[in-house]
């Protein structure tokens, strides 16, 4: 299995290596976060917003972002409601609620995985089958 990365987000916030945030960040559009974060990350109100977050990068706190791309660490739990990505170098000590989720081989997470329904009720075409 290839996990491929989607489309480059524009980025509108960087957060580099030597950065440490201490408290709650709210963003919209891109957020790269290649430092660290004690406490929760959410995205505001505008849909498509993605949070990537780099191999040296990490977050103590909950996610809450419809689209993530995880290759470091997350202590805390992930809400991911259109996409998760996680790279073989993610590592997520925490429950994640997602809707769709690509895993490569090497990733890790240390609780549950929890599919969240589509607006309509609906888990996909892929469960639909099952259930028949």
């Amino acid at each position: 299995m290839f996990v491929r990365d989607p489309l480059p987000p524009r980025i509108g916030t960087l957060i580099g290596k030597t950065v440490h945030v201490h408290g709650e960040l709210e963003f919209e559009g891109g957020l790269h976060l290649e430092g660290r974060i004690a406490g929760g990350v959410r995205s505001g109100a505008a849909p498509g917003s993605t949070l990537t977050v780099t191999e040296s990068g990490s977050i103590e706190g909950t996610v809450r972002v419809p689209n993530v791309v995880l290759k470091g660490t997350v202590r805390g739990d992930i809400h991911a409601p259109e996409h998760l990505l996680l790279t073989a170098t993610a590592r997520v000590e925490g429950d994640v609620y997602y809707r769709v989720i690509e895993m490569a081989p090497g990733a890790q997470i240390l609780g549950k995985l929890v599919r969240l329904e589509r607006p309509d009720g609906a888990f996909g075409p892929v469960a639909r089958a099952i259930a028949r």
